[in-house]
């Protein structure tokens, strides 16, 4: 047997990436806005591994660093058993057709001037994937029929679409150069909610069609329950719970985790959770509290919270948090 089978497809460790905050005249560096700090997770074949938390938490700047449209400023990515870290930008372009990513604003991540024919058909023409114009045409109606769109929509351009169309053409994009893995950056928190469940549910469907593992990254839990086998949850640049998703709602164990899942509405008012409001805002990333970085905000904060860092241990089952409670 292969030794690499067991391997995860994409395995992120102590993943790092700090912004320069720069004053004065001569723009120096005073600070930094730490956006990941120390992030390690992996993901299996087929698999949907789901990270969640607060607008400005890093889990867009990780997916971003995943795919190197951000340089990370330390730890190691691996794609199966190649560190596409080590990697410069001519060394990762074939790569690149393996690891995919779906934007969160499928107004802005589509080229205006561009048709939608040309949108899908750019990374074939990068990637060198098609022979002729007339084999790059099928495969791109091929991909806009699967996505659930008419191919005689090629020759129209962004405007003509809703939201829900482009996100459409989004994927169909991601989709073109047969990925193995997709980063989907928050990809229906843009979209009406009647029109986030087709695009969940197109996300399955061509995902159990063709094997794909994604990196689901979104805040709402409601979303990432459906659609999601682990879930990692995100505060100001570390993942603070790991677990599979049926133990992560059945028992969350960070008190940050449980005021997240008490705001989900239930539709049933007599098992509905007690809501846990957290007080105050979330800290700036570039004067993070000491200690535990949840502690100003946490319900149960006991004095070591507020010295001394947890540690991100596992509570059985591959159920991982950092909480001094928890010891």
């Amino acid at each position: 047997m292969n030794k690499n089978n067991n391997l995860p497809l994409l395995n992120v460790k102590e993943l790092k990436k700090y912004f320069p905050i720069r004053s004065g005249f001569f723009q120096k560096v005073v600070g930094n806005i730490i956006a990941v700090d120390g992030v390690s997770f992996s993901i299996q074949k087929g698999e949907t591994f789901g990270l969640v938390g607060e607008s400005g938490c890093g889990k867009s700047t990780t997916g971003l660093c995943i795919i190197k449209l951000i340089e990370p400023d330390s730890g190691e990515i691996f794609f199966k058993d190649k560190n596409i870290t080590s990697m410069n930008n001519n060394e990762f372009r074939s790569m690149r057709k393996k690891i995919q990513i779906i934007f969160q604003d499928p107004y802005g991540s589509l080229n205006p001037r561009m048709t939608i024919g040309n949108i899908i058909g750019e990374a074939l023409e990068i990637h060198k994937l098609c022979n002729n114009q007339k084999e790059k045409n099928e495969w791109i109606s091929a991909m806009i029929k699967r996505v659930g769109l008419l191919p005689e929509y090629i020759n129209r351009y962004p405007h003509e679409f809703s939201g829900g169309q482009r996100q459409r053409i989004g994927i169909a994009r991601a989709l073109a150069v047969n990925p193995e893995i997709i980063i989907a950056d928050e990809p229906v928190s843009a979209l009406d909610v009647s029109i986030q469940s087709q695009i969940i549910n197109l996300l399955q469907d061509i995902q159990e069609e063709l094997g794909l593992s994604y990196l689901f990254i979104a805040h709402d839990l409601s979303v990432v329950k459906h659609i999601s086998n682990r879930i990692g949850v995100m505060y100001l640049g570390k993942i603070i719970e790991l677990a599979d998703k049926i133990d992560f709602f059945n028992n969350p164990l960070h008190p940050y985790s449980q005021s997240l899942l008490s705001a989900i509405p239930i539709p049933d008012p007599f098992n509905k959770p007690k809501r846990i409001i957290l007080k105050g805002d979330v800290p700036s990333p570039a004067n993070l509290p000491s200690g535990c970085r949840f502690h100003s905000r946490c319900p149960k904060v006991i004095k070591i919270c507020k010295i001394e860092p947890p540690n991100f241990k596992d509570y059985g089952n591959n159920h991982y948090a950092a909480c001094h409670l928890l010891n």
